[in-house]
């Protein structure tokens, strides 16, 4: 049975591993679908969404849901909640991606793997790293005899007691789960060492990419940035702006989108619901003087029974209960915390046979294990002792010397038992027989301690039974929030309708713009699946949401807006495009200013006014990003080592203004016989990128529709 336990941990994090790993790059939208399945919209279609060309019908999905959900119970012994659900359901998604867009590549070009090959993983030559880890000896070495035992043991009937059955059942889906997982991981990786054998590094680009990192030049250049250009002198038009957009749609590409506004009516509790959980804890608090057993009372009545009943020292007392309210019987309450009526009991005061105390400090340490050093640290910790005696303040020279993380607290430890401070510390503290400072310092590994004892050595306990209660919303206060939103929501009709009724009621209006099909979010309602599912199966510009109950809010929403799959409007992109287009003009204004120029950089410089400057690099590479005053700018600089020495460039429009450069010097790197090296790092990098370049490719063919959220 250790083995099998064994196995299931082992190998449930491997399967779901894979699975998130080998198809993270084919998760459409921006963040995980919700939770709480609403009727279908559109008639008979039951799709959730199509890839590669095939239907996804709403059962394959549900039956891949299913798969998912199962082995979430085989792995935590539970079924999984409302906070699981949705990465269950993403993880089904993926599965389905995995299964039309991926393995049909793998058919293409002729990958499988045989039943042969899945037995040498298991227990042939090149058993699986999983594999050896979940079956090794006493040693820790891998034990092959025991992965056969294992697979036989599923060739046997099934044992006859109820309970053994189950886990026998469950170890054998476990297994069938697992071989599948290592096949299909196995195909993928047959399928990436394919591509990669396509890549290929010529010499000369490995010699090429050996001068980039290595040829220096030295180079004077004149930057005149966008906005030394004023704009008065650059006009951009509407026709600039379509026709900019028009030449880069696709830059604007986008995904089918919705936006919203929104109202909330929070739910909260009432004076009257507050009043209610105080006389309740008042009745509870009577009945707790008197009852005999105190832990289980507190324990079947409180909200928190975890901390119902608790023993404490004098150094984890909760802050709610004062040094001479601890005797024994004594009751406090119901008195406020947060949000929460509390009732304390002290049950029972005794001696433990661990101590505590309370200490402050201040550590000097030593520069080295010297003994003149450490003289000098003593005499050091010594005359600010003395100091401290003097009438000097303890807490201040603490945070004026100290060199541990104690110093900005003055040098308070706090409260802390024997055992967890070193022994001379320790010792100093725990001997102490009356608070103060001590009279000398003492001597630890760290460094010299100046020690304050804020509170002896002390072994009492309090045994405290308590009772909580969080104010809660009546149904009552709920049903009046509700009535409320309800009230708002009805016969509204359009966005400036809805603007102005939340103007008229002091209401906030949120806005949540561009959300994709998937988000769960709307700003700080972290979990508004239902709002955002709704947008996007009926909402339509100026309709209005039904009340939603979202986080202790009632939320009432209106679509302001709504993109459908393709690029953005011209109108939604006008404002953004604007700056771009505007720097567009401004660099061609500048690179007619300055071509044909004569003179130094510093004279060409001077009719441009103080924003434009001069600057030089002794060692610029033409792999480099970044010049001083010119800041990000590869375009510019690649442009550099456009000339030879004694050279000057044309203007050169780079990202935020205009570049002239002198080329005073090229300094090539010597010619090396072999640049395998280089060719080798290249082609690192490129075999590093071919499985993120492929999913990236199959997903653009694969055209996925994911229209998940006409279930959740």
């Amino acid at each position: 049975m250790a083995l099998i336990g064994t196995l299931r941990t082992k190998m449930t994090k491997w399967v779901v591993g894979f699975i998130m790993v080998a198809l993270a790059a084919f998760i459409v939208g921006s963040d995980l679908i919700g939770s709480g399945p609403n009727a279908l919209i559109g008639g008979q279609d039951t799709s959730v969404g199509s890839i590669a060309g095939n239907t996804i019908s709403n059962k394959e999905f549900m039956d891949a849901v299913q798969e998912r959900e199962t082995n979430y119970l085989l792995s935590f012994g539970r079924q999984p909640g409302d906070r699981e659900m949705p990465t269950l359901r993403q993880q089904a998604w993926e599965i389905l991606l995995l299964r039309n867009a991926i393995q049909p590549q793998y058919e293409k070009v002729g990958i499988r793997v045989t039943s042969d090959e899945v037995w040498d993983m298991i227990q042939g030559k090149n058993v699986d790293e999983n594999i050896k880890n979940s079956f090794r000896d006493s040693a820790g070495n891998f034990d092959s005899r025991r992965v056969v035992e294992y697979i036989n043991n599923f060739n046997t009937p099934a044992p006859v007691e109820p309970q053994a059955r189950a886990m026998w059942e469950e170890s054998r889906y476990r297994w069938n789960t697992f071989q599948k997982e290592l096949a299909a991981g196995r195909e993928r990786l047959k399928y990436e060492n394919l591509l990669v054998k396509t890549t290929y590094v010529t010499a000369a680009e490995a010699e090429r990419d050996y001068h980039n990192q290595n040829d220096v030049a030295e180079v004077a250049y004149l930057y005149v940035p966008f906005y030394a250009v004023s704009d008065s002198q650059i006009t951009v038009s509407d026709n600039d702006l379509k026709a900019y957009y028009t030449r880069n749609k696709k830059r604007y590409k986008t995904e089918e989108s919705r936006s919203l506004s929104y109202v909330l009516y929070p739910i909260t509790p009432s004076p009257a619901d507050s009043a209610a959980v105080r006389e309740e804890l008042t009745r509870l608090a009577t009945e707790l003087k008197t009852t005999a057993d105190d832990s289980v009372f507190a324990i079947n009545n409180s909200d928190n029974p975890s901390t119902a009943f608790s023993k404490y020292n004098k150094g984890n007392l909760p802050a709610s209960i004062s040094p001479e309210e601890l005797q024994p019987g004594f009751v406090k309450g119901p008195f406020l915390d947060g949000d929460t009526y509390k009732v304390m009991k002290v049950v029972k005061v005794g001696k433990d046979t661990t101590y505590s105390a309370r200490a402050s400090h201040i550590l000097i340490r030593w520069e080295s294990e010297t003994d003149e050093a450490k003289k000098t640290a003593r005499d050091k910790a010594r005359k600010i002792l003395n100091e401290i005696k003097a009438g000097a303040s303890f807490a201040e020279k603490a945070r004026e010397h100290g060199t541990d993380g104690t110093a900005s607290k003055g040098g308070d430890l706090g409260w802390f038992q024997s055992g967890m401070m070193v022994k001379p510390f320790e010792k100093a503290v725990f001997d102490a027989r009356k608070t103060g400072l001590l009279g000398d310092v003492v001597e630890t590994q760290f460094g010299y301690h100046l020690i304050d004892v804020t509170a002896v050595k002390d072994n009492t306990t309090y045994s405290i039974a308590s009772i909580e209660r969080t104010i809660t919303e009546s149904d009552e206060t709920r049903n009046e929030a509700f009535r409320k939103a309800d009230a708002f929501a009805t016969d509204l009709s359009g966005v400036d309708d809805f603007k102005e009724k939340a103007k008229q009621e002091g209401l906030n209006v949120y806005e949540a713009n561009d959300l994709l099909p998937t988000e769960r979010r709307m700003n700080n309602l972290n979990d508004a699946r239902v709002t955002i599912s709704w947008a996007f199966r009926e909402g339509k510009v100026g309709k209005v949401s039904p009340v939603n109950e979202i986080e202790g809010n009632y939320v009432i929403a209106v679509v302001t807006n709504e993109l459908e799959e393709g690029a953005k409007p011209f109108e939604k992109v006008k404002e953004e495009i604007r700056p771009i287009v505007k720097n567009e003009k401004i660099g061609e204004y500048l690179v007619k200013q300055l071509t044909g120029k004569t003179g130094t950089l510093e004279e060409i410089a001077s009719s441009f006014g103080a924003d434009a400057k001069v600057g030089t690099s002794s060692d610029l590479k033409i792999n480099a990003t970044s010049l001083p005053t010119i800041g990000f700018d590869p375009i510019a600089i690649g442009g550099a080592f456009s000339v030879t020495a004694g050279k000057r460039t044309a203007p050169i429009i780079g990202e935020t203004g205009v570049s002239i450069f002198e080329m005073k010097n090229l300094t090539p790197a010597p010619a090396i016989g072999d640049y395998t090296m280089f060719k080798n790092q290249l082609k690192q990098g490129l075999d590093g990128r071919v499985g993120y370049y492929i999913t990236e490719a199959i997903r653009e063919g694969a055209n996925i529709k994911d229209k998940r959220y006409r279930m959740y």
